[in-house]
């Protein structure tokens, strides 16, 4: 049974009266985006240290409970232990932790207390040291019981240093910050500017977190070189998925028209689009659209593989275009709902691999072997997936 544990309580460097968790990020606050983190992680009831409750907090507060957060506000240790179950394990995030999901996955998956660390002095400023070579980075994980013994000590000792101290005296695991990406994204902020700066790595490990070969060698490096030019003009995700659109009806009516090798062209780079408006939607909280791009991913490549099937029938008058674009299609398409993306391994296609893979084939004039390949290699993937299903069970 895990739950989160969320502080609220840190005046903002650059604005006094503002608290830091309700400083805008991704759209909204930085307590939305950590209290959607620790949901994501399988935290069932998140509760919020507060000192006040200003109005900025306290929309905050309202607006996850609408998005189906179970959220408690509580002003010590005491309360917190009266609003959570005996047995929960809890995520514990520093005030003002900017993370990634990532980061967070090893310390869910723990067994008894653990405890986040580095061993660079200089990562997160004002945290404290849990050992000789170990800086705490900012996340926890541990019992209510440590709560409990908080409780027991007098009120007004700082909440969060003392947790933490609690939780280094119990022996805890200690799990290293983990490298690239995801090192580069997680960090406290206390201000403003920076907390928006940060949004750029975020992104940009939400876009390297994916799995596939074509989506992480290919799309995620360009949509990382696009962030600059759309972040700080806060280009919304709405409309770099309608760029996506665009440009892919483009690449398809120009393969309805016979310049196949500039129609795909125009889909594959499409992908990244899509990649970087889904990254923003996941960002910004936009989940509806965020499904909507990637449904439209799929219908790219679908569509692209349907119009140069097509193109054969018409140049050759045999169905044999048709049928090699309709295998790739169906096979791809069991295998996007036979595992969700982040299980699947590097090898496999995505719906931005298949433009990749025909590219070659359509620019060579071979365009029937080029469906034919992307075919044969959905069902190898196809039935990996399905081996790894049986080894599962």
């Amino acid at each position: 049974m895990l739950a989160g544990l969320l502080f609220a309580i840190a005046d903002a460097d650059d604005s006094p009266e503002t608290l830091v968790a309700t400083l805008p990020f991704g759209g909204h606050s930085l307590i939305e985006f950590q209290a959607r983190l620790l949901a994501g992680a399988g935290a069932g009831q998140i509760v919020v240290v507060v000192e006040r409750l200003t109005p900025e907090l306290l929309g905050a507060v309202n607006r996850m409970a609408r998005h189906g957060i179970a959220i408690d506000a509580v002003r010590g240790a005491s309360e917190a232990v009266a609003k959570l179950h005996p047995l929960a394990e809890l995520l514990v995030m520093a005030d003002g932790l900017v993370t990634t999901a990532e980061t967070i996955a090893p310390l869910a998956a723990a067994q008894g207390d653990a405890l986040l660390v580095t061993s660079d002095a200089d990562a997160l400023p004002g945290l404290e040291r849990v050992g000789r070579d170990a800086i705490w980075a900012g996340m926890a994980r541990v019992s209510v019981r440590r709560l409990a013994d908080v409780a027991r000590l007098p009120a007004d000792y700082d909440f969060q240093s003392t947790l933490l101290r609690v939780a280094a005296q119990a022996r805890p695991e200690l799990i290293t910050l983990p490298g690239g990406a995801a090192r580069a994204s997680h960090g406290i902020e206390a201000s403003a500017a920076p907390l928006q700066a940060r949004n750029q790595a975020v992104v940009g490990a939400e876009l390297g977190g994916r799995v596939t070969w074509a989506d992480r060698l290919v799309v995620a490096p360009l949509a990382r070189a696009l962030l600059p030019l759309v972040l700080p003009r806060a280009v919304t995700s709405a409309t770099v998925a309608g760029a996506s659109v665009v440009l892919t009806l483009i690449g398809l009516a120009l393969l309805a028209m016979g310049w196949a090798s500039a129609g795909l062209a125009l889909v594959a780079l499409a992908h990244i689009g899509w990649a970087l408006g889904g990254a923003l939607a996941w960002l910004r909280d936009e989940l509806r659209l965020a499904g909507a791009v990637r449904l439209g991913a799929v219908i790219a490549s679908g569509a692209g593989a349907v119009l140069l099937g097509l193109g054969l029938w018409r140049a050759d008058a045999t169905a044999s275009g048709p049928i090699a674009a309709a295998a790739l299609i169906g096979l791809g398409a069991l295998l996007e709902r036979a595992t969700p993306p982040e299980r699947r391994r590097r090898w496999w296609p995505s719906p931005a691999a298949y433009p990749l893979v025909l590219l070659p084939f359509v620019a060579a004039g071979q365009t029937l072997a080029g469906l034919l390949a992307a075919a044969v290699y959905a069902g190898a993937a196809l039935a990996a997936a399905i081996e790894a299903g049986r080894e599962k069970a």
